[in-house]
């Protein structure tokens, strides 16, 4: 299926979206943080997916191609928000949700607080899912620190190396680090203002104590069926929460690849897209309205 840019207008900003399919379910493909975008994540899994339904990957605000102000919060607060009336402005009251890291902690949370709105889930490598912050006090350290921030990302728009050495921390197999994918990642970091959502959102959800937006605590609570994929290997989202967290949510499903990092949509693209076509395709019980 042909694939289509959208151009919407959520509570005044402007929101690029890709777009492609009909027919119903609709399916929502959210990215995650960083330099990330709708196409670095999902452009290889919204025409698959859309054979059967609609699907839709916007870029968040503060990414890509949609607007990126200087004085929204970027917090999970504001991402969940945005969401939901996205999801209005789509005219969809019910979709799955579809994501990863960032996209899936924002989705978790959505499903927690409106179970009506999301009829099957998938978390990638999912924010929310444990309190602990990667490197300890480094990473606290490093993640609330603009200048740190600043130096990192005109550090990966002069150099390819320095990406291609970033990228190790979210992808295991070098194999998985092409050309192409490095001179994306350079251009999105040359955009105005990139960074500043992402640094916004870590001073927010980093502190001293671990990551503010802890969600194991309801998972138990969850009523969508939901399906985890992680990397055995992620040294972002520990697999272990992952594992935690299939063990809590009554009705889940989890697939751990081997050998595979963070960035799981794009390091193993061919079998991410097998994963969340069985599983958003197969007949089975669906959320339960309240």
């Amino acid at each position: 299926m042909a694939v289509r840019e959208l151009r919407l207008r959520v509570d005044g900003l402007r929101v690029r979206c890709l777009a492609s399919g009909e027919g119903e379910p609709a399916a929502l493909l959210l990215h995650g943080a960083s330099l990330d975008c709708a196409e670095l994540s999902f452009g290889h899994l919204i025409g698959p997916l859309s054979r059967r339904r609609r699907v839709y990957a916007p870029d968040w605000p503060g990414y890509g191609g949609s607007d990126r102000p200087e004085g929204l919060p970027y917090d999970m607060g504001f991402y969940e928000g945005f969401l939901e009336r996205l999801l209005d402005a789509l005219g969809l009251k019910r979709a799955d949700l579809v994501g990863f890291s960032l996209g899936g902690g924002v989705a978790l949370s959505l499903a927690l607080r409106e179970p009506r709105r999301v009829r099957r889930l998938v978390l990638a490598g999912s924010y929310g899912l444990g309190r602990g912050v990667p490197w300890g006090l480094l990473g606290v350290a490093l993640g609330r620190s603009a200048l740190a921030a600043r130096l990192a990302y005109a550090l990966m728009r002069r150099s390819r190396r320095a990406l291609r050495l970033g990228l190790r921390n979210v992808v295991c197999d070098p194999a998985a680090i092409s050309g192409a994918l490095l001179e994306e990642l350079a251009r999105q970091a040359a955009l105005p203002g990139a960074g500043r959502a992402f640094l916004r959102f870590r001073r927010s959800e980093v502190g001293w104590r671990g990551l503010r937006s802890d969600l194991s605590g309801s998972l138990h609570r969850l009523e969508s069926p939901t399906l985890l994929v992680h990397g055995s290997r992620d040294r972002v989202i520990p697999v272990a929460w992952a594992e935690r967290a299939h063990r809590l949510i009554p009705r889940s499903e989890l697939v751990v690849f081997e050998g595979c990092g963070h960035w799981v949509p794009r390091e193993r693209p061919e079998e991410f897209s097998q994963a969340v076509e069985r599983f958003l395709s197969q007949p089975g019980p669906e959320g339960r309205p309240r």
